[in-house]
């Protein structure tokens, strides 16, 4: 039996409030996890959400990490609640981002963890394991079941793995772990884990289809009858060896995605939508080099999705990723897309190769390639891209982490510089985090099937972050005062684009409480005219200003809750002021929702306009595998309204029946690209062959 706690937060290496006990069995083909959580009044255990994948921060939750290869970077992560929410993800680079300012200058909790596919942490990640739990007059309980053929491990019969547990007490804001960490760091500390030893090891077998059945209505207008159409299509995984697995998908399909949520776009920059299909999603921190949301070598988004949005058929294609080894990674993708003949979109070919080699401390050195070219009869002769980059990252101790990567393209009638390279140092404490980098893109940097932001500058970051918690304080938690800065300047006239300066004072109370009172000083060089808004211009000019920014949220663990953002001050020759409230409300475990409105409030020299983002998201669980969602945007940038609803009942790793509704409507006879109503059924059942 395991116990003995020790608290994170608010009150580090103090022993925990409340005791809680693991055991752990195993059998021939399962590991079991048997938790007990000891409440004194169970009166004050709070359960936010029963859908898989939900937030483990507002709620009361247990969570457990798995090092099976005692690497210390990678591992597979799995939590629950009162209620048995299942919820898991893949854990790489010891949850650290693969590129910015040396990554971890700020502590992400549980909510903050990455969906999409530049982090270090992968949510949506589904393995196939079962939890079940309730809560009694002692508090509550957790049973976990993980099957040996969900994991990855290394050959060989007994094993040493490394191992840690957390527990969130809620309605006192605790974080305690079984293994202490300090307070800097969260359970993506592989290092500082717990070890497991002596763990009897099935040889993998694994073999794992996934069919799926479709069928839609579509009307794209009022004028038009609606068209019926039906699929099918299958995914195949298959465990080469305990290490590597083999994924292979055939008319591949991603209709139970939510759709994204809508962005104004107030500047001249590329805006990043993260990637939320599940196929592009597993193993997806292998495949990341670059900066995250700034500048991505490879990007899945870029296949299967056109520019506008639309969707490009994916014919097929197959994945192999795992390790060589214990510490040598590889993985390699390629898809194949559909030709669009309306459109004049070629059919294309997609081939992504990584390895990366992990040390100790943290450390690896890794090179990617990632390669497309068009195919069929509307593709050109040269109309191909190619990729390369080499990255790494070199722990020194605890603290400091250096980091960088090196890349390159290659577009047939491009000339120029086509390199980007970044280095970044951080070092971080229980008091102190600071950290800084350098990145330069040449203006023919051109990666296809990547993402940038913006593209032939250099730029310089740094920030500084501090933390105190007085002792005896009355209800106050932590003053976290930081300072950041980044400024970038035009890679071919040295000119500046953008600098930024941020002040900040960041205040938390014990009792959920926080906010952040900010001073930006800005600075936007625009080289070019562009359109801020239509009939507004922005001119070349320089734009120096200052900004206030304020920001606070209640307890998000309170049936309501409350989240505020605001900015005000100059903005290109004028003034804007943007005010983002938020409010969240939820009925026990089953029912919550959220509205939020992001409103822009501009007076430029150009111009003066507002625009209005509104949405609506509401989900209502009937069982931890059976839940119904709806989100309803209005952006009258965009001049659109539009509508997801979805219903699934799921079965095993994300596979079930889904039936989804999307509407797109313009507002004032403007027709946006997708305009339309569809719905759609769809059911996929895992079928495990070998076992």
């Amino acid at each position: 039996m395991l116990t003995g706690f020790h608290q994170n937060t608010p009150d580090e290496g103090e022993p925990a409030s409340e005791r809680t006990e693991v055991r752990i069995v195993y059998t021939d083909d399962t590991i079991y996890f048997g938790v007990v959580c000891y409440v004194r009044d169970p009166g004050t255990i709070i359960v936010s959400d029963a859908r898989r994948d939900s937030s483990l921060t507002e709620t009361d939750s247990f969570r457990l990490v798995l090092d099976t290869y005692q690497d210390q970077q990678n591992g597979f992560v799995f939590g629950t609640n009162p209620v048995g929410l299942e919820y898991d993800g893949q854990l790489t680079n010891a949850g650290q981002g693969s590129g910015g300012t040396g990554g971890g200058l700020v502590r992400r909790s549980g909510s903050q963890q990455q969906r999409g596919s530049g982090g270090g942490f992968n949510l949506n990640w589904d393995g196939v394991w079962q939890v079940r739990a309730r809560i009694s007059d002692i508090g509550w309980t957790a049973e976990i079941a993980i099957p040996f053929r969900t994991l990855r491990y290394p050959s060989g019969a007994a094993q040493t793995w490394r191992l840690n547990f957390q527990r969130n007490i809620r309605h006192r804001n605790e974080e305690s772990y079984w293994a202490p960490l300090p307070r800097q760091f969260n359970l993506n500390r592989l290092s500082l884990a717990g070890e497991m030893q002596g763990v009897e090891v099935p040889v993998q077998r694994n073999l794992k289809l996934t069919p799926y059945v479709l069928g839609a209505a579509i009307r794209r207008d009022a004028h038009t009858r609606a068209t019926t159409l039906g699929d099918v299509g299958a995914d195949l995984k298959y465990s080469l060896t305990p290490s590597l697995t083999l994924d292979l998908t055939y008319n591949t399909d991603f209709a139970q995605v939510e759709v994204d949520d809508q962005q104004v776009n107030l500047d001249r920059f590329n805006l990043f939508f993260p990637e939320k299909r599940p196929f592009f999603l597993e193993n997806a921190g292998l495949f990341s080099v670059g900066q995250p949301g700034q500048l991505e070598l490879f990007f899945s988004r870029r296949i299967g999705i056109g520019a506008s949005g639309e969707q490009v058929p994916i014919l097929g294609g197959g994945r192999l990723s795992g390790k060589l080894g214990r510490n040598t990674n590889i993985g390699v993708l390629n898809m194949q897309t559909a030709s669009v003949a309306a459109g004049g979109v070629p059919s294309n070919n997609v081939t992504v190769a990584r390895v990366r080699q992990d040390f100790r401390n943290r450390s690896n050195l890794g090179a990617m390639v990632v390669n497309r070219r068009a195919t069929g009869g509307l593709a050109g002769a040269d109309d191909l891209n190619r990729s390369y980059a080499v990255d790494g990252r070199w722990g020194f101790g605890d603290t400091v982490m250096l980091s960088g990567f090196a890349a390159g393209t290659d577009t047939p009638g491009v000339r120029g510089d086509a390199h980007a390279y970044n280095v970044a140092a951080s070092y971080e404490s229980q008091r102190y985090r600071y950290g800084g980098g350098f990145t330069e893109v040449g203006p023919a940097f051109n990666p296809e099937v990547g993402f940038y932001a913006r593209r032939g500058y250099r730029r310089v970051d740094g920030a500084f972050r501090t933390a105190f918690r007085p002792e005896n304080s009355v209800g106050f938690h932590e003053w976290s005062p930081h300072a950041s800065f980044f400024t970038v300047r035009n890679f071919d006239t040295g000119q500046t684009e953008s600098e930024w300066i941020h002040l900040d004072n960041t205040m938390e109370w014990r009792n959920g409480f926080w906010m952040s009172t900010a001073l930006n000083v800005t600075s936007e060089g625009v080289l070019e005219p562009f359109e801020i808004f239509p009939g507004a211009i922005v001119p070349v000019d320089r734009y120096d200003h200052t900004e206030a920014q304020l920001r606070f949220r209640t307890d998000q663990g309170a049936p309501l809750s409350v989240e505020f953002f605001s900015v005000f001050g100059g903005f290109f020759g004028g003034r804007r002021t943007q005010l983002s409230p938020r409010l969240s409300l939820r009925v026990g475990e089953t029912f919550n929702t959220q509205v939020s409105w992001e409103r822009n409030d501009l007076d430029l020299p150009g111009g003066a306009f507002v625009t209005n983002l509104v949405r609506l998201r509401v989900n209502y669980s009937f069982t931890t595998r059976m839940f119904v969602q709806a989100l309803v945007q209005y952006n009258d940038r965009a001049r659109l309204w539009s509508s997801n609803l979805r219903f699934g009942m799921l079965s095993d790793a994300n596979t079930g029946l889904f039936i989804v509704y999307n509407e797109i409507e313009g507002i004032d006879r403007f027709i946006p690209p997708g305009a339309g109503r569809s719905l759609t059924l769809k059911y996929s059942y895992l079928f495990d062959l070998l076992n």
